[in-house]
């Protein structure tokens, strides 16, 4: 880089010197001109070529490093990041060598741009973190107490018994023994009432939102979100072509009454009232009430999505939305991911008699049904009992990570980070101190083998302190007090800055 007439200390321009420097370096960057793991001139050379002070090299240095653009090496130097923060938490796609135009998007309708375009939940797989550094990944269930050799024994037993049963096509509402085993375990576990018949066999809880979307709205249908949501609820409604009507969340969870103001005539109404996600709040009994009879009077639909709602770790369990509901106008939707293991993709939908039908269609012009071999498998399990035997287990151990989660963060990250103490769940959100970026606090986490996920990216309208998701279940015990020790030191190095689109 050579001195030019508008260098970073001239004076025609009203930003900082610095950062007029970090402008241009950060823009080489992107554009390729300074390539990933390049050195970059030591800062006495750069400030002497550039005719400016060595202070502003060297804090231009510093904001393009916490950013995540350079990699400093002490007693080497400083050089170009091999991974650049935009490429952190975008997928890479391999590139199209057929032809036709070389613009992408055109070749999308408005509605698969809008899907394509969606952020997803934070997989190792999406955002290019290493899968095994799961502190502190969300969604993750303690994999490490699986049962895993029972469950190998019962997946081959079961395959030997009915190897030609399992072969050929099934129920597109999903193997009747599982359906009936969760039948016979949401009723107790969540006070609903349902019969095997109103039970549908998902491959995973996206999937039953996506049919939610797909056979009650059409295009252009309004329908409540909670904001902030979960990320998985608004993409499945941006693919059904929903109008989205983001209602605020509050400590009492969706706010029926600023839903009404804002919609009264929406369609549908997508929540999680257990454990609300992703702040952890649950929607309080009179706002129950007030959600069922609105829905009652507009005609209106609710998918009660019953996020993590068997972890819960004081008091009694929460009797579920549908076990309240006269007017049967909630879909139940449940999922085994986080329980047993999310590679599974086995979750469930409880529906009212009227709409079962639907949804088999919808299975149906989908995947025909959710794979035999697994449901069979699951169903085993469940009939001997280990499913409850594993998930008192599963409870006892994530308390366990809880509690630890929340006494090493408070012991050690004091103002830099404020731990809120709920009563269940699989992950904590961590408050920042007003002026940082969540996102760019998770950026330079990431390059530190770190899983934290920014409130921010939840946000539809709602405009909240910045905070951070810090999922506990899937990192052992051992490996808690090492994340906290790497976030606090993340924490201390950052300088919160005006963050660059």
């Amino acid at each position: 880089m050579s001195p030019a007439s508008n260098t970073p200390d001239g004076p025609d321009s009203p930003q900082p010197a610095y950062r007029r420097l970090y402008e241009q370096l950060r823009a080489g960057i992107l554009s390729g001109q300074l390539k990933a793991g390049s050195p970059l001139p030591a800062s006495r050379r750069l400030a002497t070529e550039m005719g400016i002070s060595r202070n502003t090299v060297l804090a231009a240095f510093e904001q393009l490093d916490a950013e995540g653009y350079l990699d400093r090496r002490p007693g080497s130097g400083t050089y170009v990041a091999d991974v650049l923060p935009e490429q952190m938490l975008t997928i890479n796609h391999a590139p199209w060598t057929g032809s036709g135009a070389d613009d992408s998007s055109g070749r999308l309708s408005h509605r698969g741009r809008a899907i394509a375009d969606t952020r997803r939940m934070p997989l190792p797989e999406v955002t290019g973190v290493s899968a095994e550094a799961t502190a502190f990944q969300i969604g993750l269930p303690a994999l490490d107490s699986f049962p895993a050799e029972l469950w190998a024994r019962m997946y081959g037993a079961r395959l030997r018994q009915s190897t030609h049963d399992l072969m050929r096509y099934s129920d597109p509402r999903g193997y009747r023994p599982l359906r009936e085993a969760i039948a016979s375990y949401i009723g107790p576990a969540r006070g609903i009432r349902c019969t095997a018949d109103q039970v549908v066999i998902v491959s995973g809880s996206q999937q039953a939102l996506e049919f939610c979307g797909r056979i009650l709205l059409d295009p252009g249908d309004p329908a409540w979100i909670e904001d902030p949501c979960y990320l998985g609820a608004k993409a499945a409604l941006i693919s059904a072509g929903a109008r989205l009507v983001p209602v605020p969340v509050d400590r009492k969870g969706i706010d029926v009454a600023a839903g009404i103001a804002r919609e009264p005539s929406a369609k549908l109404a997508v929540l999680t009232p257990s454990y609300q996600f992703p702040l952890g709040v649950t929607l309080s009994l009179e706002r129950r009430l007030a959600l069922l009879d609105w829905a009652a009077q507009a005609g209106a639909w609710i998918v009660e999505d019953d996020y993590d709602s068997e972890f819960r770790y004081r008091g009694r369990p929460l009797v579920a939305l549908q076990a309240i509901d006269k007017h049967r106008r909630v879909i139940y939707v449940g999922t085994f991911s986080k329980i047993m293991f999310p590679g599974l993709r086995l979750g469930y939908l409880i529906a009212p008699t009227e709409l079962v039908d639907g949804f088999a269609a919808a299975h149906l012009s989908t995947d025909m049904h959710a794979h035999l071999l697994d449901q069979a498998v699951l169903a085993d399990f469940m009939e001997a009992g280990h499913f409850t035997r594993h998930l008192r287990r599963m409870r006892v151990l994530c308390g366990k990570r809880q509690q630890l989660l929340v006494s090493e963060a408070k012991s050690r990250l004091g103002s830099r980070m404020r731990i809120e103490d709920p009563d269940g769940g699989l992950h904590l959100v961590g408050w920042l101190p007003e002026g940082h970026d969540d996102q760019a606090v998770a950026d330079l986490a990431s390059r530190q083998r770190l899983h934290l996920w920014p409130l921010s990216t939840h946000c539809v309208e709602a405009d909240l302190p910045p905070a951070l998701l810090l999922g506990y279940a899937g990192i052992k015990e051992r490996d808690i007090g090492d994340g906290v020790a790497t976030l606090d030191r993340i924490l201390r190095g950052y300088r919160p800055h005006a963050r660059l689109s």
